[in-house]
């Protein structure tokens, strides 16, 4: 259904790191930066990118606000968390692992505060 996600970022930097690090976990590959400094990262069709707000204000994280990667495995996820919270993310909600719901979950948030969720479903 999606197309996108645009987050926006303090440091851009620094995001690069992060997301380079997470989009490593799961075959992506590094992010790419355009002609106006925006930083891209595109995977299995979709897109996440990630800029400075064009209003000139800080990046500010959204309240309630979550994005999901999907995950190939309950072990792809661990490293996927472990890679966020080596490289400046912080680990947020209850520790990685399955939810009563089923499904393998795995929360962070970015070096700007964007909540992240590494989800995998397990095969019924």
């Amino acid at each position: 259904m999606f197309s996108h996600v645009f987050l926006g970022s303090n440091d851009l930097d620094r995001s690069q790191t992060f997301y380079d690090a997470l989009f490593a976990t799961i075959g992506g590959p590094s992010g790419q930066r355009d002609p106006q400094g925006r930083l891209f990262y595109f995977h299995n069709g979709s897109a996440l990118m990630l800029t400075r707000p064009i209003n000139g204000e800080s990046a500010t994280a959204a309240n309630g606000g979550t994005v999901g990667f999907a995950m190939a495995s309950p072990e792809q996820t661990q490293a996927w968390h472990a890679a966020g919270t080596a490289h400046g993310g912080t680990t947020c909600e209850d520790p990685p692992g399955l939810r009563p719901s089923g499904l393998y979950l795995a929360y962070l948030r970015d070096p700007d505060g964007n909540k992240l969720c590494g989800l995998h479903r397990p095969a019924a």
